[in-house]
């Protein structure tokens, strides 16, 4: 059983048998954090958080910050700090007879504040009272009272460096303190501190012999390593040449991931994927990293950043990581970040699953977040549910809602994605190295995979090549729209030009506004959700100027296709050739892209005519560069002749179009 609280419970006497704890006890009462007050005013949350914390280790209990609300100015402006205990006990298991443990009690202690105009926050509520037992002197164990003091974590640094055990390493702080109830922290707090990459004996040797390889087979290699104050290993980051030139074609849409962990240190592996011209995932950069913190992440991205070329992308993907979103803000401030959907949702068992009507509570969120069009219909959607289930309390959901246009597609579809679907059927893009490691992957088996896996990712993208350049899918009807997208697109995104095409037939329009400059089409079509059918409305705006055509589906904007509303509507108005502007470079199969002619270790290059060309153009013109740098007349005699022959090959290329080798 817990013992009581006894901390100002009783008052002290001194006598002749506690004469000697006097002094201590003086010092107890003088360092007695006062009891919280409706009207206390504090500089921020932090100091909030801070007071509270240290209440509550007094009083015996922890503290957690339960949840928080933005004005219409997207400002925080109210917030509640509770009891780690609030919230109702779920039971996550599926198994009655392995029952998991529970520490929530639904207690209701809590405080709760307002920010004032002057920018102070002031305490407006509270309870005080719990409904569980509490304990002074366990609150060292709760992860809000631990404190790992920088002198204690060189100390554990040093040792660790100098192969001397955790468990050792910890006893002689026990002897120090005097016992483990002295510490203020635990053995988990020194592992995760300890901020190095725990590698097996030869990883390190068997990682440098790897990126000396690269190098040599590859131009252009990039690769750094990222050092503790105490020379330990902590995070490494790579990328080979062609990852780099495929940047340069795909880079403006980037996944970042780290779904997988390699060996049994569990060191967490991290890379960044794109989306080529045939709707492939293609390798832009890996990492390995000591910690998913906020400093991590930052320097990796930060990294990344360097390695190409300065240039952000304009839009990137990860897990739904608080760490990960405050780096992202950091490193790439312009770019909009979303949350993978499926990675949000694979949490509804989690974070749901102890609610009584958790199966109807899943399907009603499913449908108010994949079924709503219009970023109306998903507020009135959610709305309902949220209000149906009485839900408005869940701090989770509350999150979500705040963050709704990370995750949403109703909220995230107005810009381009390159065809990463919010769809059920595939949210995200597949992990880039599914079945080339796994849990027990060993570091030194992972380099070796890593050849194997990008090998056959570059086999994929030139099958693909080639059958775009040597097959044809044929017209399903006599516009000559569709003979556009056929000669220009790869053979995966004419198909999907074709399905929209096709999806004419479920459309009906039925509305027109004409207008000087603006006309509106207004069109019905019966929408597929899942085994369900439903009509749905969808205006299409065209600018009578410029032929222009935009619809509110977004479907143009968010995978670069152009969707069976905007087609409707050119065909209404006998526009049988699209403009250029609908027609992306990004799916062109006639383009020569500049990554395929990196040289390669990976991919037979040395076998490839185009490639000897190259390498032995590369020899020459190295000779010329040297023979010429001593000499600023000979530079610009060199680069008159090589800017005459780019405008006489480019000239050619214009030419010949479509007909030049791929």
């Amino acid at each position: 059983m817990e013992e009581e609280k006894t901390i100002g419970s009783s008052r002290v006497e001194l006598n002749e048998n506690n004469i000697e704890n006097a002094t201590e006890e003086t010092r107890n009462v003088k360092d007695k954090i006062e009891d919280p007050k409706v009207g206390m005013m504090f500089n921020s949350i932090d100091d909030i958080m801070k007071y509270y914390t240290r209440y509550g280790k007094e009083k015996g209990f922890a503290v957690a910050k339960r949840s928080s609300k933005k004005g219409d100015d997207g400002e925080v402006r109210y917030v509640t700090i509770a009891c780690n205990r609030a919230g109702k006990p779920r039971n996550r298991s599926s198994n009655p007879l392995k029952l998991q443990s529970e520490s929530k009690t639904d207690c209701k202690a809590q405080l709760r504040a307002v920010l004032c105009p002057d920018g102070k926050w002031i305490l407006n509520a509270m309870v005080l009272d719990h409904n569980h037992g509490l304990s002074p002197s366990r609150t060292r164990y709760y992860k809000c009272n631990r404190l790992l003091e920088p002198h204690a974590k060189k100390r554990f640094a040093s040792n660790d460096k100098a192969d001397i055990r955790m468990k050792k390493n910890l006893k002689s702080f026990v002897v120090e303190a005097g016992g483990h109830e002295n510490l203020s922290f635990v053995e988990k707090d020194c592992r995760n501190k300890l901020s190095c990459l725990h590698l097996r004996e030869g990883d390190v040797a068997a990682m440098q012999d790897f990126f000396l390889k690269m190098q040599v087979d590859n131009s252009d290699f990039f690769y750094t390593m990222d050092f503790n104050e105490n020379g330990r290993l902590r995070n490494v980051f790579w990328a080979d040449a062609r990852s780099r030139a495929t940047f340069k074609e795909f880079g403006d849409v980037v996944m970042f991931d780290t779904t997988y962990l390699v060996n049994k240190y569990d060191i967490p592996f991290a890379h960044f994927v794109g989306v080529n011209h045939h709707g492939q995932s293609t390798l832009l950069g890996c990492g390995l990293i000591s910690n998913e913190d906020t400093e991590t992440f930052t320097w990796l991205f930060q990294t990344w950043l360097k390695c190409m070329f300065g240039c952000p992308p304009c839009a990137i993907i990860t897990d739904h990581d608080k760490a990960m979103k405050k780096a992202i803000e950091i490193v790439f401030p312009k770019a909009r970040h979303r949350w993978c959907l499926s990675h949000i949702m694979e949490k509804l068992s989690k974070k749901l699953r102890g609610y009584k009507e958790y199966e109807s509570i899943k399907i009603c969120m499913q449908n108010a977040v994949y079924d709503s069009l219009t970023k109306g219909e998903f507020e009135e959607s959610w709305g309902k549910f949220v209000e149906k289930y009485k839900l408005e309390s869940n701090e989770w959901l509350l999150g979500l809602y705040d963050e709704r246009r990370r995750w949403v597609p109703a909220f995230v579809k107005d810009m381009f994605w390159a065809g990463m679907s919010t769809t059920k059927q595939g949210e995200s893009m597949h992990a880039f190295f599914d079945g080339y490691i796994n849990l027990k992957t060993a570091l030194k088996q992972f380099l070796d995979q890593y050849e194997l896996a990008i090998a056959k990712k570059v086999a994929n993208e030139n099958n693909e090549d080639f059958n775009s350049f040597n097959l044809c899918i044929p017209c399903i009807t006599h516009y000559e729209m569709e003979k556009q997208f056929q000669s220009a697109y790869t053979i995966a995104k004419f198909k999907e030009f074709q399905q929209e095409l096709i999806g004419n037939i479920c459309c009906n329009l039925f509305s027109c506004k004409k207008g000087t400059v603006f006309s509106e089409y207004e069109l019905r079509e019966d929408v597929s959700l899942g085994e369900r059918h439903r009509p749905a409305i969808f205006s299409v705006y065209v600018n009578e100027d410029t032929n222009e055509v935009n619809c509110n589906c977004r479907l143009f904007e968010f995978r670069g296709i152009l969707c069976r509303h905007q087609i409707m509507v050119f065909i209404h108005r006998e526009v049988y050739r699209i403009p250029d502007k609908y027609i992306l470079k990004r799916w062109s199969k006639t383009v020569i892209r500049s990554h395929n002619k990196v040289r390669i270790s990976y991919d037979n290059w040395f076998v490839k005519p185009e490639a000897q060309r190259y390498d032995k153009m590369c020899k020459d013109f190295f000779e010329v560069a040297n023979l010429a740098a001593d000499s600023e007349d000979r530079c610009e005699k060199v680069m008159a002749q090589i800017q005459e022959l780019k405008r006489e090959f480019e000239n050619e290329e214009g030419v010949c179009g479509r007909n030049k080798p791929i």
